[in-house]
């Protein structure tokens, strides 16, 4: 995966499994966090929760945004909800891409051994 994943194209959300079964999809989808772009139809309170979740697929090479069967961004307020959806078209991995919301320092080097700092 590359760390500017950007997408120079949108596909619709129905298109997806065409695009695999035809081994069109090179990579594992990126899970990217981004600024809401719809309002929700009054499930979510968009002043307190801005951000979302959306979904890019590389295929024939170049990253593609997913849209709704309606045209519109594809948006999911929760990772695990995005998850659900890309298991069900079957993918079993993806990647997580987080520009928002910034990095804590654990205070922990990895593997859990005590940092030195």
């Amino acid at each position: 995966m590359s760390d500017q994943a950007v997408p120079s194209f949108a596909l619709r959300q129905n298109e997806i499994p065409r695009l695999f079964a035809e081994g069109r999809v090179s990579d594992h989808p990126v899970a990217v966090r981004t600024l809401r772009e719809l309002s929700a139809g009054g499930f979510a309170d968009n002043a307190r929760y801005p951000n979302t979740w959306t979904v890019y697929f590389l295929v024939d090479g170049k990253w593609g945004l997913v849209l709704s069967a309606r045209g519109l961004r594809r948006e999911w307020a929760s990772l695990d909800r995005l998850e659900k959806w890309l298991r069900s078209f079957g993918f079993r991995f993806f990647w997580v891409r987080n520009d928002i919301d910034p990095v804590e320092d654990s205070g922990d080097e990895p593997l859990g051994k005590a940092s030195i700092k």
